[in-house]
């Protein structure tokens, strides 16, 4: 009996959103130096080209054999969205993986002040528009009987919060979203599964971890003491996507540094 190497991704090809910078840019980093070709995302073409660029670089592609390529795409457009599918199929002639990172949080406090405007972006955005971008890419996998799609949701889908109310209620969607969908493509070997990252130091976040009151609430009763860095969610995206996993499906795998498990007195 031969078995696959369990983490090689040689010849898959993957989308990341969200990918030039923070958890995105990591994962994107990852798949890369495991083998597979990766389409970088996000709203600004020259942010997604410099990471392109970087990740061509480093693995000594030619411009005729990219091992990264850039497509930018704002979430909130379905065009966009498909326009980043459409100009992945051909650079590289299929998707693989498809690593559904970007959000969206234009609103930091209770759920008593969020304008509908607010809500509902936050919902479009990270929920909807994975939804959108499932569904493009997975008529492909389904017709192979392969395919992998990660969903990075948050430890938030799986908390109350006073401050990130919509955002945690946008999370929880998403873990419901792909175990639904794991039940659907399951049949033909599709796999659904979605990352549950804690806080991480990115960007996005800043809110949360630059605030001391905040930072040492969330590390007191954290076993690590500490928050996460965008790599280390970069590991689960590897597994999720490669051979390792290909009877995983439906499930979140939580990197919170042991946030949800806590400490007690």
């Amino acid at each position: 009996m031969t078995c696959p190497r369990l983490f090689d991704l040689t010849g898959k090809v993957a989308i990341v959103t969200g990918s030039s910078r923070g958890i995105g840019l990591a994962i994107a980093a990852a798949l890369a130096e495991h083998g597979a070709k990766v389409v970088i995302s996000s709203r600004k073409q020259d942010s997604c080209d410099e990471v392109a660029r970087a990740i061509n670089a480093q693995h000594g592609a030619k411009a005729d054999d990219p091992r990264a390529i850039a497509v930018a795409a704002n979430i909130s457009s379905k065009d966009d969205l498909q326009r980043l599918v459409d100009e992945a199929r051909k650079a590289f002639g299929r998707i693989d993986v498809l690593v559904c990172n970007a959000a969206s949080n234009p609103y930091y406090g209770p759920m008593a002040g969020i304008t509908d405007e607010q809500f509902r972006k936050i919902l479009d955005n990270n929920v909807i528009a994975n939804h959108w971008l499932v569904q493009m890419v997975a008529p492909e996998m389904l017709e192979r009987g392969e395919g992998s799609i990660i969903i990075v949701s948050s430890i938030g889908g799986l908390k109350a919060s006073p401050v990130i109310g919509a955002y945690n209620i946008s999370k929880a969607a998403d873990f419901q979203l792909a175990r639904n969908l794991a039940a659907e493509f399951g049949p033909r070997q599709v796999r659904v599964n979605c990352i549950a990252p804690g806080l991480i130091r990115t960007d996005f976040a800043k809110a949360l971890w630059e605030n001391p009151q905040t930072l040492a609430a969330v590390t007191m009763h954290t076993p690590m003491k500490r928050i996460g860095e965008p790599e280390e969610i970069a590991g689960a995206a590897v597994f999720l996507a490669a051979p390792a996993s290909t009877f995983m499906t439906g499930q979140a795998i939580i990197v919170d540094g042991g946030a949800t498990v806590g400490v007690g007195l």
